[in-house]
């Protein structure tokens, strides 16, 4: 497993001192902070612990049991022990990683997830990062340790993540379609490139996801448009960013997959917190 570098509690990975989570005797160890890069990433790797990854500003996206994740505002990552997964980060990022002793937190899942994370539960995250690695347990911040525990427990699933095949072909799609999410080849187009017959492609990705292509490449679309819209973009840049004849087909498309258009569905998140 990789070693952090950390330096006044900032996400650091070029000053700072070397610890390896999974050594520190503790329930929980969490370190964070804003790194500005153009683009960097974590081989895949795995911990003995558990992992939290919040993400509060850039681009944050881990691939972690088969599946994508880019993990939209309000939410976090969950990972359970021993899972492995790699992760890219890019722009300015602020990004708080929480690493949990598996026997600390039994009833959370067992397997990745994107978790709603309350206000409480960030701003004892971002609290743990500034306490010592080695806490008093029996203190006031291995209490607030425990207080974040259960909280962590407490928070809801939402199902937010892009299903990555095992299929070499449909990983190739995937790949492609992240690169570029404005392309809207069909599946019959996306089988002329690979080689392959329509049928075969939508075989194997219904085996391996569950979900029609149109409805697989809405996923990724969604989730792109949450973490794009949270920064700021308009839903008329995304729409067109995402291939949209208008926003107002894009707006269609977000309010039949989530239940409400994107300013309502982020203003609530919002207000929430």
């Amino acid at each position: 497993m990789p070693f952090y570098r950390v330096e006044e509690n900032d996400l650091d990975f070029a000053d700072g001192v070397d610890f390896a989570p999974d050594d520190v005797p503790r329930a929980v160890v969490a370190v964070g902070g804003t790194m500005v890069t153009k683009g960097m990433e974590l081989a895949t790797h795995a911990h003995r612990k558990a992992e939290l990854i919040l993400t509060l500003r850039g681009v944050v996206r881990c691939e972690a049991d088969q599946g994508v994740w880019i993990v939209p505002p309000r939410c976090a990552l969950w990972i359970p022990d021993n899972v492995p997964h790699s992760a890219t980060f890019a722009g300015d990022v602020e990004v708080y990683v929480l690493l949990v002793e598996p026997d600390a937190a039994p009833v959370l899942p067992r397997q990745c997830c994107t978790l709603s994370i309350s206000p409480l539960l960030e701003r004892l995250l971002l609290h743990v990062t500034q306490i010592p690695l080695l806490y008093d347990v029996d203190g006031a911040d291995g209490r607030i340790a425990a207080v974040l525990l259960d909280q962590l427990s407490l928070a809801p699933v939402e199902k937010l993540n892009f299903p990555m095949p095992a299929d070499a072909k449909l990983r190739k799609i995937a790949a492609a379609m992240m690169t570029e999410p404005s392309d809207r080849a069909t599946i019959d187009e996306w089988a002329r490139r690979m080689a392959v017959a329509p049928r075969t492609l939508t075989r194997a990705l219904k085996r391996e996801t569950g979900m029609s292509f149109g409805r697989w490449r809405q996923q990724l679309h969604i989730l792109i448009a949450l973490q794009r819209l949270d920064q700021g973009a308009s839903v008329q840049s995304v729409a067109l960013d995402l291939g949209y004849e208008s926003a107002s087909a894009f707006v269609t498309m977000f309010r039949k997959a989530l239940g409400k258009p994107p300013a309502r569905y982020l203003a609530e998140r919002r207000n929430a917190a």
